[in-house]
Order: structure tokens, then C-alpha cells, then sequence
């Protein structure tokens, strides 16, 4: 049995359970999942191993690449600005950078970057990796790049562009690159083990992703193209990757530092809101709704967050590739963050959470 390590109080034993039975049951590998609850951590678990190929165990510092539930911090970046009055989520982008007006995007406001309906979620041209980890080089492609529908009338999920689409607004207003943002304004001042942009000092606490066998590409065409703007494809196991901003998918942190993002968003005894309510409300209404293309499926997206059925339509927050986790419900004022290592693919249901979701409802009863 694999030994587990953490706590949890006596009222969610059942979300423990099933936190080992996952290990057990469902091939989990090495993971960690953290759960806020009216104000109180509640469950605060890892275990497992950390690194397959050097046998380093599972640690409750173990840090791990989330793919898109990066999305989360940037969004709130975002909201941050905002709020400050810096910026005006239904101005065009090109008020803030005006090269963007190219290629018939001089109407595009901020908010369709936040909701998917920009229609940028792929390049013509995808650029060489080494330029894009740079951030310029990106910023300037995605500023040439045509629309690939008209943008307002859908939305497509903008898998990897959206982070640097947002991320240049964030940095043409406030000087300041997404992750260095982030950095000062939510991470240090919250005291979260979360990084836009690892430091070298962190590398070696860094999970290895363990990627499935190849069996067959189950994602549809769009995604696969939106997954690919740069050449080669982004690593999630190359440290010079994890060095890098990549503001849609290269967050890197902790389950706990997950859980308590998201507390600090929904829970006024956390000691440092970061958004007003009013702007919370806002960011977190529907903007875009039904059949995304790039997707195939329909999703349900706010400015930033996505949203989720887990427990109503009030559950917000973003999941990235492979089955990491950081969401929030405003009801029950309860957050949770979960990372793992062994990736989950395709459109089969990942039972790792679904069972992790499913104690968390039976304890919150």
C-alpha cells in the first residue's frame, strides 16, 4: 500500500479514502490534494512517487506542472489590473497594444481574450520553441496572426495563446511580464509556493510527468492545432520550460498553494482579498456557453475561469491537461487543489477526481 502522508480532519475522512483509494485503484502515481473549507484547511494530503525514474518520493513540497490550470492565476492577474482601473475589459486590445490591430483585430476587446472568443487559438505559422520562451517573439507572431472566425460570434478553447494574448496586455500596462506580476502582487504577498516562470533554486522539487503511451491521437483536430504553436512541442519535463512565462499552461506549484488561491478569491477571512466581490461576480458570470470549437464539446466558460457542474453553476476555477485541478465553490466556501503526476488522457473519464469529488460531496453533506 502506498503510504500516504498529511491530515485531515475527522469530517472528511471519506475524502482521504478516496484519496487512497486512487493509488490503489485508479494508477495514480504520485499526487497531492488540498481542500479549504469555510475558512479551515480540511484536508491536506500527498504520497506517492514524485520522479519514476530516480525513485524520489512523493514530498509536501513537491511542486508539479499544471498545463492549464495556469489559466487561473492569469485570469486573476488580469482582474487585479482591472480592478485597479488600469484596465477596461470591454476596451479594444489595440488601446493597450496597438501592433495587435493587425490582420482586422482592431475591435477585439480585452474580454473576448478572457472568454475564448477571439478566435486566436492557433497560429498560421507556428514559431520555433527557443523564440517563444523568449515572449516577444510570440507576442509578435500572435499580432500578425488572422482570426479564424469571426471574432464575438463563438468561442474555441485558446489552449496555449490565451496566456500570451493576455499576458502582453498585462505587460504593456503594467511594465511587468504575467509571471513577475504575479509573482509580487499574488503569489509573495499570499506566501503560495506558485510559480509563472520557476526559479532555477525550485528545479529540483519539480514532479516528472509521466505521459501515457502513444495510442492514438483522441483530440479533435482544432485542439491538436491550438496545442502545437510552437516547433518542437512544448515539454513539460524540460526545465528550460519551466523556466520560461507561459501564462496559459507552464504554472508550477503545489496542491496546498492551489487550495489557498482560490481561498483567498472566495473567502473573506483569508486576510488579503485579491478581488473585490463585485469583481469576482463579474469575472465569474458566463461569457461563453455551448459548442467550442476547438474543443468539439461544450463548455462553459466566465472572463478567465471556467466553469464547472462539480456542485452548481457557481463552481469556478480551471483543470489542466492530464487532470491537475484548482477550483472554488462559492456556496459552500470550499476550494481545492489537486495535482498528480501520472497524466490522464483522452475522453475518458478521469476517475481520480470524479471519486475524489464524489467523497468531497458525501462529507460537505
Amino acid at each position: 500500500m502506498t503510504p500516504i502522508h498529511g491530515t485531515t480532519t475527522p469530517r472528511f475522512r471519506a475524502v482521504r479514502d478516496a484519496f487512497v483509494a486512487n493509488f490503489r485503484d485508479h494508477g495514480e502515481v504520485g499526487a497531492a490534494l488540498c481542500v479549504y473549507h469555510r475558512g479551515h484547511c480540511v484536508v491536506d494530503l500527498w504520497g506517492g512517487i514524485a520522479d519514476p525514474t530516480t525513485g524520489t518520493p512523493w514530498a509536501e513540497d513537491t511542486l508539479t506542472y499544471v498545463f492549464s490550470t495556469t489559466k487561473g492565476f492569469t485570469a486573476t492577474c488580469a482582474h487585479l489590473v482591472a480592478q485597479r482601473g488600469e484596465l477596461d475589459l470591454d476596451a479594444p486590445v489595440a488601446d493597450y497594444w496597438p501592433e495587435f490591430a493587425a490582420a482586422g483585430k482592431q475591435h477585439i476587446p480585452v474580454r473576448w481574450l478572457l472568454s475564448h472568443r477571439a478566435g486566436l487559438p492557433a497560429l498560421d505559422a507556428p514559431i520555433p520553441l527557443a523564440e517563444a520562451l523568449a515572449w516577444h517573439p510570440m507576442a509578435t507572431a500572435l499580432t500578425a496572426q488572422r482570426p479564424l472566425w469571426m471574432p464575438g460570434s463563438a468561442h474555441g478553447y485558446h489552449a496555449q495563446t490565451l496566456g500570451w494574448l493576455v499576458g502582453e496586455v498585462i505587460r504593456r500596462i503594467t511594465g511587468r511580464t504575467p509571471g513577475r506580476f504575479f509573482a509580487e502582487e499574488i503569489a509573495t504577498p499570499l506566501g503560495l509556493d506558485a510559480y509563472i516562470g520557476l526559479p532555477p533554486a525550485h528545479q529540483r522539487r519539480v514532479s516528472h510527468l509521466i505521459e501515457p503511451p502513444a495510442a492514438g491521437d483522441t483530440d479533435s483536430p482544432a485542439l491538436r492545432r491550438a496545442s502545437a504553436v510552437t516547433i518542437p512541442r512544448i515539454d513539460p519535463n524540460d526545465p528550460s520550460v519551466h523556466a520560461a512565462e507561459i501564462p496559459s499552461s507552464n504554472g508550477i506549484t503545489t496542491a496546498a498553494a492551489l487550495a489557498r488561491f482560490y481561498h483567498a478569491l472566495i473567502d473573506p477571512t483569508a486576510g488579503y482579498p485579491l478581488l473585490a466581490p463585485g469583481t469576482l461576480a463579474r469575472a465569474t458570470t458566463v461569457e461563453s456557453e455551448g459548442l467550442d470549437l476547438t474543443l468539439g464539446v461544450p463548455t462553459r466558460f466566465g472572463l478567465g475561469y471556467a466553469l464547472y457542474p462539480l456542485w452548481g453553476a457557481d463552481c469556478f476555477g480551471h483543470g489542466g491537461r492530464g487532470g491537475s485541478l484548482g477550483v472554488a465553490h462559492l456556496p459552500s466556501r470550499t476550494t481545492i487543489g489537486y495535482v498528480m503526476n501520472r497524466m490522464h488522457t483522452g475522453r475518458a473519464t478521469d476517475h481520480r477526481f470524479t471519486n475524489l469529488a464524489t467523497a468531497l460531496t458525501t462529507s460537505l453533506c
